[in-house]
């Protein structure tokens, strides 16, 4: 790993010396370069205060020796004097060298900062990669300095990498989900990059999406200690998801799914959907021939199970437990091509994985999806409608807040459905209401009103 180490930190030092040549006229900035990498790296190992030999040797021989003076200092030495001490605040704000970057790039609409971006990141994970198991605190510190760099992008109207088009997003953010299949196509294969600019802009889940880079880094990690015969923790990729629904969980396992594909963990990157009613057949024997045909249809990507809990509630004697005894069996054979993601209410949940020991040792993983809370919903209801070319009036958002703040938040609630379906109603009440004016304007025929809205359930408009 030192090895690979040294290469991705030389590849960040040429990489951006060659920028800044660029935008200099010529004038070599090697040192400038190398000292920028020494901080980063610098940073990452400080972020969990350990500063192991490993770390520290590395840092010596990558970096340490390529500096003005050179820095040639034993690991006891760096540690006695504390020289890595207090660099993991280097991560939480812009360096002057990815400033300019992004400045340059929103004068002249280039994107030379992506660059800095994405070998900062590799640098930063080839760090991460020197100790066998990275610690937690240096894998939410190199994704709270990719979120700080994406901010700087986002200040200056740099596009970020990865970033789809405003359509794509619109679509995921407001939980639009493909349908359920069982013969599924290979989709596109995408960047890291644009799975993770699509999972940012998602609206809330801060937490989830937390949780997903946390994951995705430690398996790049893993991932370059493999690539250099290192020995490596097998990370598990299944996952239990807890909420209400349409809190984003099926857009959510989309796209982990193909960011397992972009990391070479599966080979495919589909999502599949079913639920114990597409698991469980009716007679005896027929159940595990049904399960082995769903779990078959997702190798090599992910299988979504809704309302997993059901498997477990027939008793000793359902046939669901016979699913759940196959599903074991294939994450088994199948586990490196193949994860699976069991869906439900938390109390719910804990009770199927207790049922069985072989679920309990491969969902060591859960990921709660909160309810949106009104604001979110609302933002929801305008990426929804505006891909439709829909928008609200302000009597109209006054009006949404108000039927989403009567609608119960207890377990069921709907969230991204429930205002999903309040856009379709508004939708055959806003033709009504249209349906005497003549020659209608474009203002009017894409303007929602209070008097359009309705909650789905009550069939009536609430009133303040």
């Amino acid at each position: 790993m030192p090895a690979a180490f040294e290469d991705k930190s030389d590849e960040f030092v040429e990489t951006m010396n060659s920028l800044l040549k660029e935008l200099s006229g010529g004038s070599d900035h090697r040192g400038e370069c190398t000292i920028e990498a020494a901080h980063l790296v610098s940073g990452v190992v400080d972020a969990d205060g350990r500063h192991t030999s490993q770390e520290l040797e590395s840092w010596v021989d990558a970096l340490g020796r390529k500096l003005t003076p050179p820095m040639i200092l034993t690991p006891t030495q760096l540690r006695t004097d504390d020289t890595l001490g207090g660099s993991a605040a280097w991560l939480s704000k812009p360096s002057t060298m990815f400033d300019l970057l992004v400045k340059a790039d929103a004068h002249d609409n280039q994107r030379r900062s992506h660059a800095y971006y994405t070998h900062a990141l590799s640098v930063a994970h080839a760090t991460a990669a020197l100790d066998m198991v990275p610690s937690a605190d240096e894998i939410s510190a190199i994704d709270r300095f990719r979120m700080m760099m994406l901010g700087v992008m986002d200040e200056h109207a740099v596009p970020r990498p990865g970033q789809p088009d405003a359509p794509a997003q619109a679509e995921v953010a407001a939980g639009k989900t493909p349908p359920a299949v069982v013969e599924v196509e290979l989709p596109p294969e995408r960047s890291i990059e644009e799975l993770l600019a699509e999972l940012d802009a998602l609206v809330g889940l801060d937490h989830v999406k937390a949780e997903v880079r946390r994951l995705t880094s430690l398996l790049r990690v893993q991932e370059l200690r493999a690539e250099r015969d290192l020995p490596v923790i097998e990370t598990s990729k299944h996952l239990v998801f807890t909420g209400n629904p349409g809190t984003g969980k099926t857009t959510v396992a989309r796209l982990l799914s193909q960011i397992f594909r972009a990391l070479g963990i599966v080979s495919k990157g589909h999502l599949v959907e079913t639920d114990r009613s597409g698991l469980v057949a009716g007679f005896v024997g027929q159940t595990a021939s049904t399960t082995k045909q769903v779990m078959e249809s997702a190798l090599g990507g992910t299988l979504l199970i809704d309302e997993a809990y059901a498997l477990a509630r027939g008793g000793e004697n359902d046939f669901g437990l016979e699913a759940v005894d196959t599903i074991v069996k294939f994450m088994e054979d199948h586990r490196d091509d193949l994860s699976v993601i069991a869906a439900g209410y938390p109390a719910e949940m804990s009770e199927l994985i207790d049922t069985n020991p072989g679920l309990k040792s491969r969902f060591t993983r859960t990921v709660e999806f909160p309810d949106y809370d009104t604001e979110e919903l609302i933002a929801i209801f305008g990426l929804i409608s505006g891909s439709k070319e829909y928008h609200l009036d302000a009597g109209g958002k006054v009006e949404l807040g108000t039927i989403i703040e009567a609608e119960p938040r207890g377990r069921g609630f709907g969230n991204a459905r429930f205002v999903r379906n309040v856009f379709e109603a508004a939708i055959g009440h806003h033709a009504l209401r249209l349906a005497h004016v003549e020659v209608p304007t474009d203002e009017q025929l894409t303007t929602l009103t209070a008097d359009d809205l309705q909650s789905p359930e009550r069939g009536t408009a609430i009133r303040p």
